[in-house]
C-alpha cells in the first residue's frame, strides 16, 4: 500500500512542475522560462525540481509528451469506434487531432517558437520516435479494418501504418514551413491547399485507398491556421 501511495505522490508532484511549466511557456516562452520561474510558481525547492527531472531541457520532453497523451487521449474513441468505417474513422480521426490543435492555438503557437531552436533538436528527434511509437498501432488497426473491409489495398497493416506515420511526420514539418511562408505572406492559402491536396494523394496511394477518401485537414482548419 505504501508503495502505490508514493507512486501516486510522485505522478502527482511531477504533473505540478509539467503543469506549471506549461503555463509558464504559454505566458512568456519557453526560452524566457527558468527553472527558478517553475519553482516560484509550484513553491517547490530546487532539490525537489532535480528529483524528478535532471534538466530544464527534461522537463521540456515532460511538457510535450503530456501534450501527445492528451492530443492522442481525445482521438482514441473514434480510432476505438466499432461503428465506425475504416475511411471516414482515419478523416475523423485526423480531423479530431487538427480540431485539439486549434482549440489549444496558444499553446501549440508558443511550443512552435521552442520547438524550431536549434538548441531542442535532441528533444524533436526524441518526440517523433515516441511518437511513431504511439501513432503505429494506433493507425495499424485502422489499416487492418480497412483491408478487411476492401477499402484498402495494402498488404501489410504495420508496414503501411510505419510509412504511414514517417510521411505524416513529414507532413508536419512541411505544415509549419507553410505556416511560417504564410505569416510573412510569401504564400497563398490556395498554395496551402494544394499542399495539403498532395499529401493526401500520397496517403491515399499508400494505403490503396479510392480517391477522395483522406482528408488531412478541414477547410475551417486551414482557414484558422492559414487563412
Amino acid at each position: 500500500m505504501a508503495r502505490t501511495l508514493n507512486r501516486e505522490v510522485h505522478t502527482v508532484r511531477r504533473e505540478a512542475f509539467v503543469e506549471a511549466a506549461t503555463g509558464l511557456m504559454q505566458a512568456k516562452g519557453w526560452e524566457q522560462t527558468s527553472v527558478q520561474d517553475v519553482l516560484d510558481a509550484t513553491e517547490a525547492s530546487r532539490g525537489a525540481f532535480y528529483h524528478y527531472f535532471d534538466s530544464k531541457q527534461a522537463l521540456l520532453e515532460a511538457v510535450i509528451e503530456r501534450l501527445v497523451d492528451t492530443g492522442l487521449g481525445a482521438v482514441k474513441p473514434i480510432a476505438d469506434d466499432p461503428d465506425l468505417a475504416a475511411a471516414p474513422k482515419l478523416r475523423a480521426l485526423f480531423h479530431g487531432i487538427a480540431r485539439w490543435k486549434t482549440a489549444q492555438k496558444a499553446l501549440v503557437l508558443a511550443l512552435l517558437q521552442t520547438w524550431l531552436s536549434d538548441d531542442n533538436a535532441i528533444v524533436r528527434e526524441k518526440f517523433r520516435h515516441r511518437l511513431a511509437g504511439r501513432m503505429v498501432p494506433l493507425l495499424s488497426g485502422i489499416v487492418e479494418q480497412g483491408i478487411a473491409e476492401g477499402t484498402f489495398r495494402a498488404t501489410s497493416p504495420e508496414d503501411t501504418a510505419r510509412i504511414f506515420v514517417l510521411l505524416l511526420l513529414g507532413f508536419q514539418d512541411v505544415a509549419t514551413d507553410l505556416f511560417i511562408a504564410r505569416q510573412t505572406g510569401a504564400i497563398t492559402l490556395d498554395a496551402v491547399r494544394d499542399t495539403v491536396a498532395s499529401f493526401n494523394d500520397a496517403f491515399e496511394r499508400i494505403l490503396g485507398a479510392p480517391r477522395g477518401s483522406i482528408d488531412l485537414a478541414d477547410e475551417g482548419v486551414l482557414q484558422e491556421w492559414f487563412g
